[in-house]
């Protein structure tokens, strides 16, 4: 019985492929694999020492009872525990997730507003977004004093031009239920970076689309619910996902206006957040090991609260050239 050249036999094991021979590099293939190593390996070799030790190395601490003068003891989960029975924990974590609540919203649609007037600016859009942008240069510490003398309840500059309206401003710097409307108003003074990334985003928008929207008779309204938007969605959730990072970690403005030196008469528990928490108990306190299981706690909620961000971004983010 004949075969067909390449057929399986009957009763005849079928020969095992042939692996494809390695291509060995060349000369010139290695010296740019070894030079493009030789460029990133001080990169590396930061990110190693910098940053992947000092995590692992925190883990660690978070099981011992570490001072920092002496050496670390290990105690196990106890500090896991202690935070579970620690209310000045769920008081900061409720702070901080108020304002993360109020902040992004707020720092996301101003920014939106901002990057949209910029995008119809013209010739002098260099110039705005060169004036939006230095703000961000500005400290933190600075930004901290600066809400102090813009959201003073007696004198600040908030209040004066609200009282010329007949609005009668609130202490915005002295009353719980203000603190973190006032830190969150603030904020916004360094939003330069974020209009930057949504105007460039607004300028990959293709012409077209609007030019055919128009046709059919879309206004202005229709045209950015329709398109702008959905065109810039993976710029606003960028901008979205890392100012509530951002907002988790709130830490030098509101140190510094209520709990740095000299501002005792206005520290209270309602600008305690966790962060703050955690560096008072970390190195005021000493409680390093304590403050390094803070640290991993904070890592967690922001690591989840990501993850649902990303969850949904998968039906109201598009992205150009994705397939739906």
């Amino acid at each position: 019985m004949s075969t067909l050249p390449g057929a399986a036999v009957p009763g005849v094991p079928a020969a095992a492929p042939a692996r494809p021979r390695a291509r060995r590099l060349t000369a010139r293939a290695r010296h740019e694999r070894n030079a493009g190593l030789a460029f990133i390996s001080p990169w590396v070799v930061g990110f190693l020492v910098f940053t992947a030790w000092p995590i692992l190395y925190s883990f660690y601490l978070s099981l011992t009872d570490y001072d920092v003068l002496n050496d670390p003891t290990f105690v196990g989960l106890d500090n896991y525990r202690r935070m579970a029975e620690d209310p000045q924990v769920r008081l900061a974590l409720w702070n901080t997730l108020q304002y993360t609540v109020l902040q992004v919203p707020l720092y996301v649609v101003v920014t939106l507003a901002l990057a949209l007037l910029l995008h119809q600016a013209g010739r002098a859009k260099g110039f705005f977004r060169t004036a939006f942008f230095v703000p961000n240069m500005t400290p933190p510490v600075a930004v901290g004093v600066l809400l102090l003398m813009l959201f003073n309840g007696q004198y600040g500059l908030v209040n004066e031009v609200l009282a010329v309206v007949g609005i009668e401003g609130p202490s915005w710097t002295t009353d719980a239920a203000w603190i973190k409307p006032g830190l969150a108003l603030v904020s916004l003074w360094g939003i330069g970076s974020a209009v930057v990334i949504l105007l460039a985003a607004l300028q990959d928008v293709p012409k077209d689309l609007y030019d055919a929207a128009r046709v059919d008779g879309a206004g202005w309204w229709r045209r950015t619910r329709t398109i702008t938007l959905p065109m810039i969605s993976g710029a606003l959730f960028f901008v979205t996902v890392v100012n509530t990072i951002a907002a988790f970690q709130m830490f030098s403005e509101a140190y510094s206006a209520y709990f740095g030196a000299g501002n005792s008469t206005y520290s209270n528990d309602a600008a305690l957040f966790y962060v703050i928490y955690l560096f008072r108990e970390g190195f005021e306190e000493l409680h390093m090991g304590y403050a390094s299981a803070l640290a991993w706690l904070l890592f967690v909620v922001i690591m989840l609260v990501t993850a649902v961000q990303l969850l949904v971004s998968r039906r109201l983010v598009y992205y150009e050239g994705e397939q739906r």
